[in-house]
């Protein structure tokens, strides 16, 4: 099982920019889907973005296309989620997934019932 570090979460006014980066220790890292998830106080959990293995391939949910973008830097085992243009209802605990299956495809990868166990994640909190 890959084991995943975030970071990068912070406080931020509305219309700012922060940057999250994910960073795996297998050295399979290259051979799964990625993606970012979060939950809001009160609310369920929510797809946020995803990207193939190969990182050729990106998926968004509506709420942040446009706005923000996923990326991995395969050497050094890492993923980034920048996001621009923040919004008060981004605030959010952003959490990191590598997918269980190797090559699977940026969009299987939103799915949230793949998964059933979840690390802390790290807070976003957007003021107004």
């Amino acid at each position: 099982q890959v084991q995943l570090v975030e970071s990068g979460g912070g406080l931020v006014q509305a219309g700012g920019s922060l940057r999250l980066s994910c960073t795996a220790s297998s050295r399979a890292f290259s051979s799964y889907a990625m993606g970012w998830f979060r939950q809001a106080p009160g609310k369920e959990r929510e797809f946020v973005a995803s990207i193939s293995y190969t990182g050729g391939s990106t998926y968004y949910a509506d709420s942040v296309k446009g706005r923000f973008t996923i990326s991995r830097d395969i050497p050094e085992k890492t993923v980034y989620l920048q996001m621009n243009n923040l919004r008060p209802e981004d605030t959010a605990v952003y959490y990191c997934k590598a997918d269980w299956s190797p090559y699977t495809s940026a969009q299987t990868m939103s799915d949230l019932d793949r998964f059933d166990s979840w690390g802390q994640g790290t807070q976003v909190t957007v003021s107004s």
